[in-house]
């Protein structure tokens, strides 16, 4: 048995977590407390570097002793120290960097750094119900976020190989981007989500398999809400949702000079066909070339209802399991990182008074 006691500040949410590794080889988090800084960005439209990276400094502190209580241990019950490392916001990361170096230092504690994205697939091996089970490598990773749309072949529970990737904006970004020109306030995934809703639920009525039925619909065919795929027809497995984002900015502009009315459910609807198609598509392929036992989706677009629905038929039709990450679960969180962090111990990557943080995404 091992308690790990983890720090997540990349972005704009600074979270502590203790996580106990059973000894029947299960996670068991005990508490995930997070600081979060959306109501302050929300106030520009995006996350401010310089404003995140002073509520990180005034929250760690605080949330680390918050975590420690609410998991009811003490600092020296804590086996393992581990931070997220890379990638983010700099000052954002160095500010969990150097707190969990300074801790781990001063209590004799190994400290193990840790790559944000490996953390979000972590998520899985944290079911929400124990009877749950977690995937198992060699498996297939699908990570979506605000910053990352990428396509991963876990090997081992820490060798990952990256077979598909953005080549510009990432899901969640262009989510919030073009969002933010309708009407959604920052962060945008959850009022897009629940546009989309009403309108797919206006073009082919509620039930399963709600993307077949809509690609069949009046709606779809509307040449006015024409927009293009971000899957790349080239054979990888990329993406680029650049296109689909300035296309669509487009579109807005042409219902603005015309002086129409923007059916906003139906546009959210088109938008997300197109963005979440691209995603199953390009994860069609995946499972096509390797040879994987599961598929795992994590980061914050993994609470997109329809790209859960969405992944959810292909799993099906595949007969392959399919790992959702608790909704809790899918923005950054330091319970994530803790998870990783112990994988990373197992496998001796300890790291000492000379880790830095790094902005920068990781080669894994």
């Amino acid at each position: 048995m091992m308690n790990i006691l983890a720090f997540e500040s990349s972005c704009d949410e600074t979270s502590a977590a203790v996580v106990r590794r059973e000894d029947d080889g299960r996670f068991r988090v005990l508490s995930d407390i997070i600081a979060s800084q959306v109501e302050t960005h929300r106030l520009y439209g995006g996350v401010v570097p310089e404003i995140a990276s002073r509520a990180h400094i005034e929250a760690i502190s605080k949330i680390t002793y918050e975590a420690l209580e609410a998991a009811g241990v003490a600092l020296s019950d804590i086996g393992l120290v581990a931070v997220t490392a890379n990638p983010g916001l700099i000052g954002a990361l160095l500010v969990g960097v150097n707190f969990a170096k300074g801790l781990a230092a001063a209590n004799g504690i190994p400290l193990v750094a840790v790559d944000h994205i490996k953390g979000h697939i972590a998520a899985a091996y944290l079911p929400a119900k124990e009877s749950d089970g977690v995937p198992v490598p060699p498996f297939l990773a699908l990570a979506v976020s605000g910053g990352h749309t990428a396509i991963y072949k876990v090997n081992t529970y820490t060798d990952y190989r990256l077979i598909g990737t953005t080549r510009d904006d990432a899901i969640g970004e262009s989510f919030d981007k073009v969002g933010r020109l309708i009407g959604i306030p920052y962060p945008a995934g959850r009022g897009f989500d629940e546009l989309a809703t009403v309108g797919f639920d206006e073009a082919v009525g509620k039930g399963e398999r709600v993307f077949s039925r809509y690609r069949k619909s009046a709606a779809y065919r509307d040449p006015e809400m024409t927009l293009p795929s971000p899957a790349l027809a080239d054979g990888t497995l990329d993406f680029s949702f650049s296109g689909l984002k300035t296309a669509a900015i487009n579109l807005l502009h042409r219902y603005e000079q015309t002086g129409k009315e923007l059916p906003r459910a139906a546009f959210a609807a088109r938008y997300t066909y197109e963005a979440v198609e691209a995603v199953a598509k390009k994860i069609g392929m995946a499972l096509d070339r390797e040879e994987v036992t599961s598929l795992a989706v994590a980061g914050g677009v993994a609470a997109n209802s329809h790209l859960r629905a969405r992944l959810c038929e292909i799993a099906g039709v595949r007969k392959i399991p399919l790992f959702l990450p608790p909704l809790s679960l899918c923005g950054d969180n330091a319970a994530m990182i803790a998870a990783q962090g112990y994988y990373e111990y197992e496998a001796g990557h300890l790291a000492d008074a000379s880790l830095n943080a790094s902005a920068a995404d990781s080669v894994i």
